[in-house]
C-alpha cells in the first residue's frame, strides 16, 4: 500500500513475521485498535502513552489502507482515540506528527482539536529524498 506506507516512518517491503510480532507485543501502555470490514484489516490506529512525568500525555499513529481511503475510516479511529485519550485514560496531552505534504491528515487533525506546533525539518527519508513534518498536539482544557 504506497499511500499508507507514504505517510508512515516504515520502509518497504517489511516483513509478515516483523509485522505481527509488532502487532502481537504491544506495548503495557498502548492502545491498538483496527477496522475490520469483511475479515480484512483495512485501518489501524494506536496510542501510546508516556510515562513518568509524560504520564499526562500520549503520542498517535494511524493509517488507512489505500483502497478504503474516503470513507471516514480515519475520523472514526480518531473519535475512538480521542474519546479513550480523554473519558477513560485521563491524558492531558495528545500529540503526534505528520508530513507536511500529507494535507488530508491535517485536515483530520485540526478537525479534532490538533494544533501545529512546530516543524520538523528533514524529518524522514521517502522516495529517495528528506520530507518536513509537523510536530502536532491537543491538550484537553
Amino acid at each position: 500500500m504506497p499511500g499508507y506506507r507514504a505517510g508512515t516512518l516504515r520502509p518497504p517491503f517489511t516483513s509478515i513475521d516483523a509485522v505481527r510480532k509488532r502487532m502481537e507485543s504491544p506495548s503495557p501502555s498502548a492502545l491498538n485498535l483496527v477496522v475490520e470490514l469483511d475479515g480484512r484489516i483495512v485501518a489501524n490506529g494506536g496510542m501510546n502513552r508516556f510515562e513518568g512525568r509524560r504520564q499526562h500525555a500520549a503520542s498517535l499513529g494511524m493509517g488507512v489502507h489505500d483502497d478504503f481511503t474516503g470513507r471516514g475510516l480515519g475520523t472514526f479511529l480518531m473519535a475512538a482515540m480521542v474519546d479513550a485519550a480523554d473519558d477513560w485514560l485521563d491524558i492531558k496531552r495528545l500529540e503526534l506528527t505528520v508530513y507536511t505534504d500529507n494535507a488530508v491528515a491535517i485536515r483530520l487533525y485540526e478537525k479534532f482539536g490538533f494544533e501545529k506546533e512546530g516543524l520538523l525539518r528533514a524529518f524522514g527519508y521517502r522516495a529517495g529524498e528528506y520530507v518536513d513534518a509537523f510536530t502536532m498536539a491537543r491538550l484537553r482544557a
